[in-house]
């Protein structure tokens, strides 16, 4: 395979971000995972999770972090719906840290299918609320973990 680009099917995904040297490169999945009708942050209880991490290469750890605490069924809440996606045959996505979310933003016309609407980061404000980026403006804020947003999954390549 020749070299990738933003927007290339590649290993179950479109690549949404080449890192330097391949360090923090990003595949999204082809698809928003929350059937459209967006899915809460938290499965119900408002914890600390501690996956308030915001840069590129922190998603994992925040949703390894929030499956822990919010535990199941993890597939009630937007990091456990992530982590569950097989898509490609991979085991290994996870709900985007605020940055990998705006990597996502940045990239969205080549990656494709996103809405105009609100999705959720893995990167925890406090224990009520979490970040989230709107896919019109690209504005990043904090809202409560009990809105509907939409997921959209990412692994690391």
């Amino acid at each position: 395979m020749g070299q990738l680009a933003i927007g290339d099917p590649y290993q179950g995904g479109i690549v949404a971000h080449l890192g330097r040297s391949g360090q923090h490169s990003l595949i999204a999945a082809t698809h928003d995972l929350d059937g459209g009708t967006g899915i809460r942050w938290y499965k119900g209880e408002y914890t600390v999770t501690g996956a308030t991490a915001t840069a590129l290469g922190t998603g994992a750890s925040n949703t390894a972090k929030i499956i822990a605490s919010q535990g199941s069924p993890a597939t009630s809440y937007a990091a456990g719906l992530a982590a569950a996606c097989t898509d490609g045959g991979f085991n290994d996505w996870h709900l985007p840290s605020l940055d990998e979310l705006d990597k996502l933003f940045l990239s969205k016309g080549k990656v494709g299918g996103f809405a105009p609407a609100n999705y959720w980061s893995s990167s925890e404000r406090d224990e009520c609320t979490a970040w989230y980026q709107h896919f019109r403006v690209g504005a990043q804020h904090g809202d409560f973990k009990y809105e509907q947003y939409r997921v959209r999954a990412v692994r690391r390549f």
